[in-house]
């Protein structure tokens, strides 16, 4: 038996299903089941019938809290949701329709409805599942040959589908019949073909032919008839630049042939008004494609999205056609048009924000953006920043108790310079012309800051980043960080200092370690990162985010101090640079690496279960013994562990409210979890969400870290990490949140309690504090 169709539309048949019904007047569906998808989910299933319930509270049958909310004051709430026979209808064959595309070719669907008190009904799905078909080969027909033979070869065996090779065109599967899996085959077949200059593939140029085995209806062959039409290359190019206002006066012509832009005799015709300010190399630079060449419509899409990413400059037009219309396979060669415009050159743009830590706050910035500064996509930015932030009378009492207190008021000043290019520069600028590197940047910052804090100042904060950023495709990004430079110079607060001198005494652990984190120091860093993500970074609802990091750091100030300031003698130290600082600067060297998971998984239409892990470690080498104090993994906070204040947790043990800030370590481990269900849809333009959450972790110091008493003894034992201590000293945040989710915008609220408190009057379940915190966005 033969059955010939496209992959989509095919052809089958399956036995008629009658619905059976109670009266369904106004009748409220207040179950739904499924009987007999052994192989198939009922969450699976949910997601294709449009009959449903109303909304239930994570997924608990029959808890609709919005429904009876309605029924009571018949304006607020959810509606009822009424039973429908005509979508129960529908519902059936979009059922039966999907085992189809799973290969349960002979499945079958009937219903019961059961009116189980008065106008409420229960809907089941009777499902006759049948025997799965599977698919014993795939084979090809129609496939054009190429100058290299392996070309084919590799292809064939590059698929999901294909196993071990009967002969040059035909594979073993042995797999489940899937129209998915052969829809995305026929669709990697076209994209290969337009991808080696058969452009003019369809999806109708490829067909899919299923035969059945006579001795087994079940077990089934596949053959693609294959058309690729005829080789095409790239022809003329045109790229058109218009100035910001859209005036077409072309000022500036030029015209490129023979190599290294074309091939054939093909031409690249430019043009652009002076207004555009833009140089025509930069249009040039972002080719993947040589006219004359073999047309590969990956590079033409990758040159589209090339032009996109530079950031100053929109695409009015593109298409493979002289004027942006159809194009025309009549003739070999494809001309290709672009047709774009420069944005306004200069912007300024004003912000105010807020911020919490120890009280409330409140901030400004302008940051004036020239795009496009010498007419080659450069960006420059320029940015000022103050902020003030105002703590209680009740904080500041409690600080004035344990360390003196201070100001009530603390500020902040930062200015900060960003230079970027839509490119790689040396050492990697070879590697642009690689697709995988093609969506790239090269990133310079420069940034001065200065603040009081609660327990420090810092004087002096300069930085110096140079980072290249590779979008490699949707999912991944590379980002190296091939130079960090960092000047730190701060001092203990003089209100603090005097309370450390009449707290502790000077030769004490408690006063030197301060002074030492204190101390003014230089930082260098060599760090890559790698991030994959498949989820929407605002709504957070399904998919995953990972981060993965290793760092090198200090060896820039090492090789100054060993072969500049002091040769052959390592001191440690450094003098500051330009003065920037009055006092010497300490470094260290140190490697560090993370991992940063987060998964979203839906739990239903409404509720998503969302968690995290996350995992750093950071150690001294080369004489070093610690981790500079702007470096080290810190924990507490609305973004991590919630129910402790910013930065406020750890190391290890020593973690009582009001002890002197001996904070951060260099390991930290943290687990998060958090289920989020949406209570009210679009009211006030937001889904209201709730969420219930519970956060894990702390930090520690790392086995290379010291800090000698007077009898050698080490005196950091209390916060050291120890492989049979550390699930101790684990600290235990959990509680309840709303966010309001404007889809581009979420504002959260979030109420915990510390299930376990780390201070030794508390324990598991023992402080009854209720603790706030606000975010933007997820908290993870």
């Amino acid at each position: 038996m033969m059955l010939s169709f496209s992959v989509l539309q095919a052809e089958l048949y399956a036995q008629d299903a009658q619905v059976q019904q109670a009266d369904t007047t106004q009748n409220v569906v207040r179950v739904i089941r499924f009987v007999g998808n052994d192989n198939v989910k009922d969450n699976t299933l949910e997601t294709l019938i449009r009959t449903h319930t109303n909304r239930e509270f994570l997924g608990i049958p029959r808890f609709t809290p919005w429904y009876f909310i309605w029924k009571l004051t018949k304006r607020f709430g959810e509606p009822p949701a009424y039973l429908v026979p005509e979508t129960v209808e529908t519902d059936m064959e979009r059922i039966r329709r999907y085992y189809e595309s799973i290969g349960y070719l002979e499945a079958s669907v009937d219903t019961n409805i059961v009116e189980f008190s008065p106008n409420k009904v229960e809907v089941s799905f009777l499902i006759n599942e049948g025997q799965q078909s599977r698919v014993q080969t795939i084979a090809y027909s129609g496939m054009p040959e190429f100058p290299d033979p392996e070309l084919i070869s590799d292809f064939y065996l590059d698929s999901e589908m294909t196993r071990e090779p009967i002969n040059d065109t035909t594979f073993s599967v042995n797999r489940a019949y899937s129209e998915n899996a052969l829809n995305n085959e026929r669709n990697r077949i076209i994209n290969f073909l337009k991808n080696n200059g058969y452009a003019s593939v369809q999806r109708d140029s490829v067909l899919a032919q299923i035969k059945r085995d006579p001795s087994d209806n079940h077990q089934l062959d596949v053959l693609f008839y294959i058309n690729p039409g005829n080789l095409y290359h790239f022809g003329d190019l045109s790229i058109n630049l218009r100035g910001p206002d859209a005036q077409t006066r072309y000022e500036h012509a030029d015209t490129l042939t023979g190599e290294p832009y074309t091939s054939g005799g093909k031409k690249i015709f430019l043009q652009k008004e002076a207004e555009a300010q833009t140089k025509f190399s930069l249009l040039t630079d972002q080719l993947l494609f040589k006219p004359g060449e073999v047309f590969d419509n990956n590079r033409y899409v990758r040159t589209v999205n090339e032009f996109q990413n530079l950031g100053m400059l929109n695409i009015r037009e593109f298409g493979l056609s002289e004027d942006g219309s159809l194009p025309d396979y009549s003739k070999p060669d494809i001309p290709v048009l672009f047709s774009l415009q420069t944005l306004p050159k200069h912007s300024f743009n004003f912000n105010l924000f807020g911020l919490r830590r120890y009280g409330f706050g409140s901030g400004a910035g302008v940051t004036y953006t020239n795009n496009n500064l010498f007419g080659k996509a450069e960006n420059l930015q320029v940015s000022l920043n103050g902020s003030f932030e105002y703590v209680g009378s009740e904080t500041l009492q409690n600080l004035d108790e344990t360390f003196g207190g201070g100001d009530q008021l603390f500020r902040s000043f930062e200015v900060r310079g960003d230079y970027s290019l839509p490119r790689l520069i040396f050492p990697f600028a070879g590697l642009d012309d690689n697709l995988f590197f093609s969506n790239s940047r090269t990133q310079y910052s420069l940034s001065l800051a200065r603040s009081n804090q609660l327990f420090f100042d810092v004087n002096s904060d300069v930085r110096f980043n140079l980072r290249y950023v590779v979008n490699h495709n949707e999912r991944f990004t590379s980002l190296l960080d091939l130079v960090e430079l960092d000047v730190l110079d701060s001092d203990p607060s003089e209100q603090f200092r005097q309370s450390l001198i009449q707290q502790f005494d000077t030769t004490s652990f408690e006063y030197r370690r301060l002074l030492e984190d204190f101390r003014p120091q230089v930082s260098s860093i060599l760090r890559y990162t790698f991030r994959s993500q498949n989820t929407d970074l605002i709504q957070r609802n399904r998919g995953y985010y990972s981060e993965y990091s290793v760092a090198l750091g200090g060896n820039i100030p090492h090789l100054i101090d060993r072969y500049f300031v002091t040769p052959d003698t390592l001191e440690g130290n450094l003098p500051s640079p330009a003065r920037i600082s009055n006092n010497s600067l300490s470094y260290s060297r140190f490697l560090k690496l993370t991992a940063d998971y987060r998964r979203y998984v839906p739990l239903s239409n409404d509720a998503v279960f969302s968690y995290r892990g996350f995992a750093g470690f950071a150690q001294p080498f080369g004489g070093s013994s610690s981790i500079p104090l702007n470096q080290r993994f810190f924990a507490g906070g609305s973004n991590d562990i919630r129910g402790w204040d910013f930065n406020s947790l750890g190391p290890g043990g020593i973690a009582i409210e009001g002890t002197p800030p001996v904070v951060g370590g260099e390991i930290k481990l943290v687990g998060q979890a958090e289920v989020r269900q949406t209570m009210i849809s679009n009211f006030l333009s937001a889904d209201w969400i709730g969420a219930w959450f519970t956060d894990a972790g702390n930090v520690w110091y790392g086995p290379r870290n010291s800090f000698r008493g007077g009898q050698s003894q080490d005196l950091l034992n209390e916060g050291k990490f120890y492989i049979d201590e550390f699930y101790k000293q684990i600290a235990v945040g959990s509680g309840v949140g709303l966010r309001l989710d404007w889809e581009y915008l979420v504002v959260r609220f979030d109420f915990a309690f510390r299930i376990h408190d780390l201070a030794p009057t508390e324990s598991w379940f023992t402080n009854k504090k209720l603790y706030f915190s606000f975010g933007i966005g997820h908290s993870f």
